[in-house]
């Protein structure tokens, strides 16, 4: 009997959401749209966050479920004006915070293809605004 790796393991496990997200979060707070969506002056929680989201998504461990409940992610996320431009800029700090990671972790192109397939459309469904 043979069991499925999930995503979360080929990705390269915690290791690789911590990086990402870390990554991601150094240009989040310098960029003068995304980081007044964020009131916490702190933006450790957040990467915490999004860390333990990701990584349940993609078959890790459940910690954010066992911590927050339902994601609910249109939910958390209303109180904040998410228009398009919040939505390139988000795309954009999560790419190059992958391109700097990936030479590490070096994702093969069917799990890269998936993980971009996924991140597009949840920046494109956070949309809330014009």
């Amino acid at each position: 009997m043979t069991t499925e790796v999930t995503p979360f393991e080929r990705m390269g496990g915690e290791p690789f959401f911590h990086d990402l997200v870390a990554a991601f979060y150094e240009g989040v707070a310098e960029d003068s749209v995304l980081r007044p969506l964020y009131p916490e002056e702190d933006l450790g929680p957040a990467e915490r966050r999004l860390r333990m989201f990701l990584m349940q998504y993609w078959g890790g461990p459940k910690l954010y479920q066992e911590e927050r409940g339902h994601p609910r992610l249109r939910l958390r996320h209303a109180p904040f004006r998410v228009d398009d431009e919040a939505r390139r800029r988000w795309l954009l700090h999560m790419r190059a915070a992958y391109d700097r990671i990936n030479v590490e972790y070096r994702l093969d192109k069917v799990t890269e293809a998936e993980l971009w397939d996924y991140l597009e459309r949840a920046a494109q469904f956070m949309m809330n605004t014009e």
